[in-house]
């Protein structure tokens, strides 16, 4: 096995903003190859200073450890995620686009798509995707929805004039609203504004407290008249079990639980707790947006917007059209990079 990469910085379409004033105008990415043989497997994975991941720190663990990458006989991605998790233990982010190749790779291999070998197939009724607004004036606020008419928003809260943002959206929208507070609310605040934004029409909410506020959440989960998901609160798999009881759902970004190996078994373990399953975008390309998209006829609800939010992608192979996004239906993640 031979191991290629490449390093980018794919700009936003708009300055993108999310609670506690966090901006971002570019987002960087590392993409992996694995090439065997005749095949390549293509992964993605974005540098998040939230998680104080860089390009760079991931780039010289891919160069200190290339020839272990290499040697692992490929067979199965199970296995390979396993070599992969004990061989960089502290690099999730790394492991996942490793592990998303493999993912590709080893469909090629078998000539089916990742949903195939799942068994898990398209519906008319599969799960429609929500496009992000990022926290901004209403009025910016209003224009970025009007320029992208879509059936689903996530809105991105988290500020004291919340309920009027959400309000000022409202008025020229019947669209479904979620709104991701990114962990910037107090209990206080949140017990305020949850049944106010109910009253806009707003489906759920995505991280209302901060991730460690695991006293508040029990009261919140108690008297919230919305569902609750974790996202900041639930990174890796451990988490699924310690969310039961204090969100409703939980949120799985491939990139933070370190790949679609470890997502398959929480996604399992949530539904074994009765809990709902989202699937979010850590503002990927088409390429890990693919891999997300494999897995929608399992979600409850999805977040793949991150070639959306991007003024550049990286692949073909993944179109969108109003919330319903669509597979080449070619093998592995089904896309071609560019």
């Amino acid at each position: 096995m031979v191991l290629h990469y490449r390093t980018y910085e794919l700009p936003f379409e708009y300055p993108f903003t999310i609670s506690n004033g966090r901006t971002k105008t570019h987002q960087p990415a590392l993409m992996v190859a694995l090439q065997l043989g005749p095949f390549w497997g293509f992964g993605e994975a974005p540098a998040i200073a939230y998680y104080n991941i860089t390009v760079e720190q991931m780039v010289a663990e891919l160069e200190a450890k290339k020839r272990m990458v290499e040697k692992f006989a490929f067979t199965e991605p199970e296995r390979y995620w396993h070599y992969l998790h004990h061989l960089m233990p502290q690099n999730p982010f790394l492991v996942c686009a490793l592990d998303m190749a493999g993912w590709d790779l080893f469909g090629k291999m078998k000539g089916r798509a990742l949903y195939q070998l799942w068994d898990t197939p398209f519906t008319a009724s599969t799960t429609l995707t929500d496009y992000t607004i990022g926290i901004d004036t209403a009025e910016a606020m209003i224009a970025k929805m009007k320029a992208k008419p879509w059936p689903v928003y996530k809105i991105k809260v988290g500020t004291p004039g919340d309920v009027e943002l959400v309000k000022a959206l409202r008025a020229h929208t019947d669209a479904t609203f979620r709104v991701d507070a990114n962990g910037g609310w107090t209990l206080e605040e949140a017990l305020d504004k949850i049944p106010q934004l109910q009253a806009l029409g707003v489906e759920l909410v995505e991280q209302p407290l901060a991730k460690d506020n695991w006293e508040g959440m029990k009261e919140l989960y108690q008297q919230s008249p919305l569902p609750l998901f974790a996202d900041e609160s639930c990174v890796g798999e451990a988490d699924v079990a310690k969310c039961n009881g204090f969100f409703h759902g939980i949120n799985i970004k491939l990139t933070k639980c370190s790949g679609i190996t470890p997502a398959i078994r929480m996604i399992k373990q949530a539904r074994e707790l009765g809990m709902k399953v989202m699937m979010g975008s850590m503002n990927e390309s088409s390429v890990g947006s693919a891999a997300i998209a494999n897995f929608l006829p399992q979600l409850d609800y999805a977040d793949l917007d991150g070639p959306l939010l991007l003024a550049e992608d990286k692949a073909t192979g993944l179109t969108y059209d109003q919330g319903t996004v669509r597979l080449s239906g070619k093998p592995g993640l089904g896309i071609h990079p560019v």
